[in-house]
């Protein structure tokens, strides 16, 4: 999926809501577990029920991991069921992949070529020659990781050189050479407030992939406040407090109402757009 086409459904839909499927056996509503896929039987009914109030969708690949082959085949068949069923959904692999230059190839083969989403998150600490075998495919993206959300960030990412420069900035700046804002994006956290002003004066319109809403108690007002471009530039993500509002029989029709609820919210800052 191309910039245009994103942008496009960002305006249909008046939404720029990314639901990220963190699929935990452990927190999925227990008759689920009776199903021949459970992982999937979750992920099928969220998607169906929240698809209307959404442009992307995000697994996060340790919740599949995590189930080993089963896990595995049942993030496969979540993406063909996208693929198949919401061509318009953009689809992210939340995979935070990055290896020296022939690992990234072939981590790149396997979520572009036989996965077949639209974009990866990428981890930059090992620098060009590990992202740049991402960026060779047409239509697809690099969510490079730059100023997270968790606390472990303050460790890394905020520290500055001689200069002053942070090295989240660093990693802005220096990945541009790389890519460009129609394929390459970037993770900041919503925790982090007016940082995004920063971040915008580094990279005025690259697309943002925000976590940290809901659950984590981002703010999805500052995200906009700070983050948003003329063509919204942001895919604000929200996990926990979609996909596990609710234990019983009607978990999807309480993750719907949730994920309407936020799209609301959204549209209220993107009706310039």
């Amino acid at each position: 999926m191309n910039r245009q086409e994103l942008v496009a459904n960002i305006r249909s839909k008046k939404s720029f809501l990314c639901i990220g499927l963190d699929t935990d056996l452990k927190k999925i509503p227990g008759h689920l577990l009776s199903e021949e896929d459970p992982i999937f039987a979750f992920n099928r009914a969220i998607i169906d029920a929240t698809a209307p109030y959404c442009v992307a969708f995000k697994p996060n690949l340790a919740f599949y991991e995590a189930a080993g082959v089963k896990g595995l085949m049942a993030f496969e068949k979540t993406v063909k069921y996208l693929k198949q069923n919401y061509p318009d959904q953009f689809i992210i692999a939340d995979a935070k992949r990055g290896d020296i230059g022939n690992t990234s190839a072939m981590y790149a083969r396997t979520f572009f070529e036989e996965m077949d989403v639209d974009a990866v998150t990428v981890a930059p600490y090992m620098g060009e020659d590990s992202v740049t075998p991402f960026l060779g495919y047409r239509g697809k993206w690099v969510i490079l990781l730059a100023l997270t959300s968790n606390k472990g960030s303050l460790d890394f990412q905020l520290t500055e050189d001689k200069d002053g420069e942070r090295l989240f900035e660093k990693v802005i700046r220096k990945s541009q050479e790389w890519g460009s804002d129609e394929n390459l994006m970037y993770v900041v956290g919503a925790t982090r407030g007016e940082l995004f002003r920063d971040i915008r004066r580094v990279a005025p319109k690259a697309f943002l992939l925000v976590p940290g809403i809901g659950a984590q108690g981002g703010s999805l007002e500052d995200a906009c406040k700070y983050g948003m471009t003329e063509d919204c530039g942001l895919l604000v993500n929200s996990s926990r407090a979609i996909i596990y509002a609710d234990q019983t029989e009607n978990f999807a029709t309480v993750a719907a109402a949730k994920a309407k609820e936020v799209a609301g919210q959204m549209e209220m800052f993107i009706h310039n757009i």
